[in-house]
């Protein structure tokens, strides 16, 4: 009997000591596989990381106006469509990520806080999308030429002011490109010759810009056929490529990247 209960408790602790066994087995299978899924999270962590930002800002509202409308069309909505097609642009470069200065349409966000949106994603360069309303015609790019003064804050940086001036030339280049057969592009401006720009020295958003920053007027909203233009599938995606371009020739130019 005594040898029965011992035989009993060595077979015991026997399935008790395989038992631990194949634990001991399982968490080591466990544990190869998890360096695997940390380096992945971490692959895409840091593929994320090397990834240029692009900071896309889709005008209106601000604390100035709510946008012009003319033939229908308004600039806020335009702005946020044609925004959303340069997102998804993009986005499908795989060196590139954009990111949005608002997150709807309707969302209002002062000039000041569009900038520090940029600044805080270490945005590559901030793409300011807005429509002109005025007598003229065609696609107009602006850049600060120097600092101005609002809120107590002068800025830009002359580093910011050189960077965004090769921007707006660089933008120019991609959008003659792409949108020159179909769309009037006028000489790049720049912001001094702005109604706010020529009262502050530069517009708010470039003051408060820490990133390479530019504004593209593109269209004259007021005019019938260009409100056509932009409000048209092939207006609006010639707009984003365009940009696209130009974006894309100024990273080649500031030497952030190849294509």
């Amino acid at each position: 009997m005594k040898q029965t209960e011992n035989h009993g408790k060595v077979s015991y602790v026997l399935v008790i000591g395989f038992f631990f066994l194949a634990l001991l087995a399982h968490g080591n299978l466990l544990a190869e596989e998890l360096p695997g899924q940390s380096d992945s999270s971490y692959q895409m962590e840091k593929t994320g990381q090397n990834q240029i930002v692009i900071a896309i800002d889709p005008g209106h509202p601000s604390e100035t106006s709510g946008g012009c409308a003319h033939h229908g069309v308004t600039e806020l909505q335009i702005c946020w469509e044609v925004a959303l097609r340069l997102e998804k642009m993009i986005d499908e470069e795989p060196s590139l990520r954009s990111i949005k200065t608002k997150p709807a349409v309707d969302t209002m966000v002062t000039n000041r806080q569009r900038a520090e949106c940029a600044n805080e994603a270490k945005a590559a360069i901030m793409v300011r999308l807005h429509c002109d309303s005025a007598n003229g015609a065609g696609c107009t790019v602006y850049y600060p030429d120097k600092q101005g003064t609002t809120q107590g804050v002068t800025g830009p940086s002359e580093e910011v002011i050189s960077q965004s001036s090769l921007a707006a030339q660089c933008m120019q280049i991609g959008l003659a490109k792409v949108i020159g057969p179909y769309l009037k592009l006028n000489p790049v401006k720049t912001d001094s010759m702005t109604y706010v720009g020529s009262k502050q020295g530069a517009l708010t958003g470039s003051i408060f810009s820490k990133v390479p920053a530019i504004v593209v007027e593109m269209v004259y909203l007021n005019n019938a056929s260009e409100a056509a233009f932009i409000q048209s599938f092939e207006g609006q995606d010639l707009l984003a490529r365009g940009m696209l371009a130009g974006i894309k020739e100024f990273l080649v130019s500031d030497q952030k990247t190849d294509f």
